[in-house]
């Protein structure tokens, strides 16, 4: 039997990231345009494969232009050299339950690193129009530095501006494809 292919529902799903600022506050980003799509042996999403996660980065937004803008240039993204951010999964592991690990390489700006996130398998459906659908929810954390996003500057308290560190969260819906 072919595996069942499944893509994202933009509606039900997003993508976030948060990062520390002057280490005493959390600011919230998001990709409004971004993509994924998987495989899976059955309906019952069991064992994923060909896991793939792209963001568009002009879509970044953090709900203040002149930061998204400073974000999207060469000091971090630099979208006009590299506009989109790559996840391609290579193993979906349980640990447990609903638990899972998913193992992949992370691409930012032109920097591939492997990189592991903690899934919660929230079980599949249908919905109200027949659509066989699969959620997820995804947690992680990377250091910016290691994807070539070094940019920082320091308080006069000597504090930094931008945390290393970067959480991620995403609520993914995907919708069974015919």
């Amino acid at each position: 039997m072919a595996n069942v292919r499944w893509a994202v529902d933009p509606t039900h799903s997003e993508v976030q990231f948060k990062v520390k600022h002057l280490m005493i506050t959390t600011v919230t980003g998001y990709f409004e345009k971004f993509n994924v799509e998987a495989e899976s042996e059955d309906e019952n999403f069991n064992g994923a494969s060909n896991v793939v996660f792209t963001a568009d980065v002009n879509s970044i937004s953090t709900n203040n232009e002149q930061r998204d803008t400073h974000l999207k240039s060469p000091d971090f993204f630099d979208v006009a050299k590299h506009d989109e951010i790559r996840f391609v999964g290579k193993n979906y592991e349980n640990v447990g339950g609903s638990e899972y690990k998913l193992h992949g390489d992370l691409t930012i700006r032109d920097i591939t690193k492997p990189v592991t996130v903690d899934v919660e398998f929230g079980g599949t459906v249908v919905d109200p129009y027949g659509q066989h659908k699969a959620g997820f929810t995804v947690t992680g954390k990377i250091s910016r530095k290691d994807f070539g996003l070094t940019w920082n500057a320091v308080t006069e308290a000597g504090s930094v501006v931008v945390s290393d560190e970067i959480k991620l969260q995403a609520e993914i819906q995907l919708v069974k494809q015919a």
